[in-house]
């Protein structure tokens, strides 16, 4: 049954009860999440569609704010949804390169969670998901003020990405001197300060992981981002690419025309270069390719999955991501708990708008499964 028909049916029960159902709706574009977090209300807004569960969601990306969203949304009031995140506020990845050159402030990418208690009545909770326990179906979760356990019914995991950082990277001092920047964050303005000390004629030498990694075409965007920068303000300077896979990975026509013609002489592009070590004092990359000096260095490390998807038994993937069946994205580890957005391991891109859509799948899923059927079949 497609999603349409399976929202129509919800609705024809809110309407034979007499109930509203026009929450129901795919509000694709009501993505703000200004305001004040607190605890999530009943909003008169939500259906009453007869469903109930509880689902806990940890992480408020892309991905996880999402699925939060859309549960409430099309799930109404009977769902119940816990949001657990470590931040009080959200920062987007998309645009950050931009921050780099000035164009973009930080503050405009932040965003907090008050919308989404507000207005969908999710219960938004401010801490560190530590372990899930399957059987008894709850979450332990270490706050401010104690400890707390909560339960569910399906357990949600959103938590992003982490990072396997290389010899000469394994350490905080190493690490605030030599940024990823692939977390937007405190590391995105000390890596513009960086290019900002930038002299004229200088080398800002930059890395891309193997992949998969977040955002494909993101590390050649900011080759570009910052190889437009210094030509305008630090004649004489280059940028060294130095790439661990055999080729640009995503939109390689646009981003070769862009190293060959557009920033032809400023932009140096190095495929077959995993990085190998990393002399943060000497400003060096070492690569398979040889050794790369600058005066800046952005090192994106490895991609990998975050601890805590070990933690809860689901990292059966390559570098410790998670398999998911696609239809619902439930791990096929551990039933009972799905795992979105960058974290799971698919053939999908890891990109804030797959999250997104994939927040919608598994909130689908989730609502048919809570309805007593199954997750809406591939054709």
């Amino acid at each position: 049954m497609e999603r349409r028909n399976f929202l129509a049916r919800l609705g024809a029960y809110c309407a034979a009860a007499g109930l509203p159902a026009f929450a129901l709706a795919d509000d694709d574009h009501d993505d703000d999440r200004r305001g004040s977090t607190r605890p999530g209300g009943n909003p008169s807004t939500l259906p009453v569609t007869g469903l109930t569960g509880r689902v806990v969601v940890v992480g408020g990306g892309m991905a996880g704010a999402a699925v939060a969203k859309f549960l409430r949304l099309w799930g109404g009031a009977g769902v119940q949804v816990t949001l657990v995140e470590r931040e009080p506020r959200y920062t987007s990845n998309i645009l950050s390169n931009l921050v780099l050159t000035n164009t973009v402030q930080m503050s405009s990418l932040a965003f907090d969670y008050g919308k989404l208690a507000a207005t969908y009545g999710i219960t938004v909770v401010q801490g560190e998901a530590s372990a899930a326990d399957p059987v008894s179906r709850t979450l332990s979760v270490a706050t401010a003020s104690g400890p707390r356990t909560l339960g569910y019914d399906r357990l949600v995991v959103a938590p992003g990405i982490d990072f396997a950082y290389p010899d000469g990277l394994q350490t905080a001092a190493a690490q605030a001197l030599v940024t990823h920047a692939w977390t937007a964050g405190p590391q995105t303005t000390t890596l513009r300060d960086q290019i900002r000390a930038m002299p004229a004629g200088g080398s800002f030498v930059m890395t891309v992981p193997p992949a998969p990694y977040r955002c494909p075409p993101g590390p050649y965007e900011r080759a570009c981002v910052v190889a437009d920068w210094l030509k305008r303000n630090r004649p004489g300077s280059r940028v060294v690419v130095l790439d661990a896979n055999p080729a640009i990975t995503a939109e390689r026509e646009s981003f070769t025309r862009a190293f060959e013609q557009t920033h032809a002489g400023i932009i140096t592009y190095v495929p077959n270069a995993p990085v190998v070590q990393v002399d943060v004092g000497a400003r060096t990359v070492h690569t398979a390719m040889g050794p790369f000096k600058g005066d800046v260095l952005n090192v994106i490390p490895t991609n990998v999955g975050p601890k805590f998807l070990k933690d809860i038994g689901v990292a059966n993937a390559d570098r410790g991501f998670a398999q998911v069946d696609v239809l619902s994205y439930e791990s096929t580890a551990a039933p009972g708990i799905h795992v979105i957005g960058d974290a799971s391991a698919t053939t999908q891109p890891k990109a804030g708008h797959i999250g997104n859509q994939e927040g919608k799948v598994c909130a689908d899923a989730i609502l048919r499964i809570f309805a007593g059927g199954a997750p809406d079949p591939a054709r």
